[in-house]
């Protein structure tokens, strides 16, 4: 009976490795596939089992990866047409195979079973645990098999250490049962260094992903911004195109003015047409295109809600910040300002803009009231709202970039953001 349950055991953990084995290797992608692997792991139990009548189970411990694994390895990179994937897989559901191992050994520890329990439960628990890998881990381990190169050597690796780990000292020698306190302690070890690289490459995706946020809210900006522009060009073009076609018509009234002596009412209607027309132009603040055409955007938006724009602007027509980051941050710093000024219901709603160019260095700094009490983190105003705070982040990226200073600071009443890049 003892014989007959380690026998079905061993059956079930080739089972269990060999399914999962083809399934993290996205093998029964066909019924052809799932014929092959049906009928390779029965030759390879079969093998197997021939092994455990003419020798013993210590042989087959010891001759388990010539046998199994490796034929198994082949056999998924014959189907499959890959060539590392499918040994990483084999190595990842050995590891897996562990699971139910340590499965029965805590329940014959709570048990006080000996070690046909163990087999025993090993048994029952095979079906199940399967079930749940193929449902819940193998479509995430398939997707790793999309991944770059590089990828899936970092996931292969811990299996491979593991596979290495357990036959040397388990098989092959007995060092883990001499226990020997370097044996004992390399897997807390390989667990450990295991984590600190995870912390490293987790860091570096966080950083890859807030670049990638940095980016994608500046090519927003730059977009608003174009859009902005376009609609002004657009108005100015329909103004000056309603101002050609009644040309005749004011020459005509102007004609009839001269015609009745009316000078002082021609002039008049004439100072009222070129302030019309003056109206539409793009106000130049400095000599800077760039900056002009984001502070006039931004100065007429603020005109239409009713705020005060003062600009003092300095700035020659080139700088050493390309145009795309002038953008980013003139955008960031005024829209801000801009939302700070439209939540308040009264009051001065001036926003004071102040840069110029000083050893070749931008100085820039936007003041403006605000209502509430602006909370900081490490010197960054704390965003209250979801979806805010972006900004001020791509600023603080870009100064960085430029090696220069930032500073945001709260004081009566009154926001104000300092760069010097």
């Amino acid at each position: 009976m003892n014989n007959w349950v380690v026998l079905a055991n061993s059956l079930a953990v080739g089972i269990f490795g060999g399914v999962l084995s083809a399934a993290f290797c996205s093998a029964f992608c066909s019924r052809r596939n799932r014929r092959i692997i049906a009928v390779g792991l029965a030759v390879l139990l079969i093998l197997q089992g021939c092994i455990y009548n003419i020798w013993d189970a210590a042989l087959i411990k010891k001759i388990y990866p010539l046998v199994t694994h490796l034929p198994l390895a082949l056999l998924l990179s014959a189907i499959t047409r890959k060539r590392l994937w499918p040994v990483l897989c084999v190595l990842t559901a050995y590891l897996c195979c562990q699971l139910r191992r340590w499965l029965a050994l805590f329940a014959v520890v709570l048990f006080h079973r000996d070690e046909l329990a163990q087999a025993a439960v090993e048994l029952m628990i095979t079906l199940p645990l399967l079930l749940l890998l193929l449902h819940y881990i193998a479509p995430a381990v398939c997707s790793i098999e999309k991944r770059p190169f590089r990828i899936q050597w970092h996931f292969g690796l811990i299996p491979a250490i593991y596979y290495g780990f357990d036959y040397l000292t388990t098989v092959y020698t007995n060092l883990l049962a001499q226990g020997v306190p370097a044996v004992l302690e390399f897997m807390p070890f390989v667990c450990c260094v295991a984590y600190l690289v995870f912390l490293l490459y987790s860091s570096a995706e966080e950083r890859k992903r807030f670049q990638m946020e940095q980016i994608q809210n500046s090519l927003h900006i730059q977009v608003a911004q174009s859009i902005r522009e376009i609609s002004a060009l657009r108005e100015s073009q329909k103004q000056a195109s309603s101002y050609r076609h009644d040309l005749r018509h004011h020459l005509q009234y102007l004609l009839a003015c001269m015609e009745n002596g009316q000078i002082t009412q021609a002039q008049e209607y004439i100072q009222g047409i070129c302030a019309g027309i003056e109206a539409q132009k793009i106000q130049v603040f400095c000599e800077n295109e760039t900056v002009n055409l984001i502070l006039s955007a931004f100065a007429g938006r603020a005109a239409n809600a009713g705020i005060t724009v003062k600009v003092q602007a300095a700035l020659p027509m080139f700088l050493e910040v390309s145009d795309s980051d002038l953008c980013v941050l003139l955008s960031n710093a005024l829209e801000n300002a801009l939302n700070a000024c439209s939540t308040l219901t009264g009051g001065d709603r001036l926003i004071d803009v102040r840069a110029y160019k000083k050893e070749q260095r931008l100085f820039l700094q936007v003041t403006n009231p605000c209502g509430a009490t602006v909370n900081f983190e490490n010197g960054l105003p704390i965003a209250t709202q979801p979806g805010h705070g972006i900004g001020v982040h791509s600023i603080c990226a870009i100064v960085e970039r430029y090696g220069g200073v930032y500073s945001f600071s709260a004081r009566d009443g009154q926001f104000i953001l300092r760069l010097f890049l």
